[in-house]
């Protein structure tokens, strides 16, 4: 493992290992056992979109590590004013010992990868959200003991959150059932992915996708960037809520996560938010957790 940039790159066997790193450091974060495995390390953090989780948790995190993270606003470097992408690569691997990057576009990410000399963290794109979806496996693990065998169920746009939570869940032994309308299907490269697995559904209906699940999760309907297809996704999402009587359908102790922020009334009804808020926000911490643990084993070893 030399670099996080997508889901799809890592094997079970490698997601295992960070969740099980990740449950020791917030064990010993607890505890006040201190870990300070990059000590004089420095993590340069390249933020092409807004954030608040991303920034906060990754801050933390290496503070909590012992290292430096660096802030690098793209309004503030030559990449937002036309510098190359393999430019900047190649100058920052000799100034840092890892980037974190949150963008746009997938290939970036993959760029900085191929052109750099130093791990790559994908902190979001518009493909995949692996950071996000490690804290949730985490999550899970952490209320219902297990991965294997559990039911996930996704409902709402196919986006990076669907496209990273059918890898992560496939990959761990989950069944995963995905219900999106026709026109926001997730990624045709991990649709391609889950004809290998026969415990991937893909539906339009909600409640079909919901039925005996363990584990529910649902995203906003318009993204960064998809503001101005705001009013053509409401109508587009129509039904694609996570409400009771979606919740009427999964297991009686099914869990329900976002990965925030949560625009509540349209993909998932107050009362249903609040009722697991505490998963939700566990969740939300295990950001920080889970990061850690991948920035551990990228730039410690």
């Amino acid at each position: 493992m030399k670099h996080l940039l997508k889901m799809l790159d890592l094997s079970s066997e490698e997601i295992i290992e960070i969740l099980n790193l990740a449950d020791q450091l917030k064990y010993e974060l607890k505890h006040g056992i201190p870990h300070p495995h990059l000590k004089g390390k420095t993590l340069g953090m390249i933020f092409q979109k807004a954030s608040t989780r991303t920034r906060v948790s990754f801050e933390t995190g290496m503070y909590q590590l012992g290292g430096y993270p660096l802030f690098l606003s793209a309004n503030d470097l030559q990449i937002g004013r036309g510098e190359p992408v393999q430019d900047t690569a190649r100058v920052l691997s000799r100034y840092l010992d890892g980037i974190m990057i949150r963008t746009f576009a997938q290939k970036e990410v993959e760029d900085l990868a191929e052109y750099g000399s130093i791990p790559i963290i994908n902190g979001l794109t518009d493909f995949c959200h692996p950071c996000q979806v490690l804290a949730d496996l985490m999550t899970i693990r952490e209320f219902k003991g297990r991965l294997e065998g559990l039911k996930m169920c996704y409902i709402g746009d196919g986006n990076n959150m669907a496209n990273s939570l059918i890898v992560g869940g496939l990959k761990t032994g989950m069944t995963v059932s995905v219900a999106t309308p026709a026109d926001y299907m997730p990624d045709a490269e991990v649709m391609e992915f889950t004809k290998g697995f026969d415990c991937f559904e893909h539906t339009t209906d909600p409640l079909v996708a919901a039925k005996d699940a363990d584990v529910i999760f649902t995203d906003v309907w318009a993204s960064m960037g998809q503001e101005s297809e705001k009013a053509k996704r409401e109508i587009a999402f129509k039904g694609y809520q996570v409400n009771d009587d979606v919740m009427a359908q999964a297991k009686a102790d099914a869990m329900v996560l976002h990965c925030l922020p949560a625009h509540r009334e349209e993909e998932i009804t107050a009362k249903v938010f609040e009722a697991h808020a505490n998963e939700i926000f566990e969740e939300a911490e295990n950001r920080l957790h889970a990061q850690k643990a991948v920035m551990v084993k990228l730039m410690a070893e």
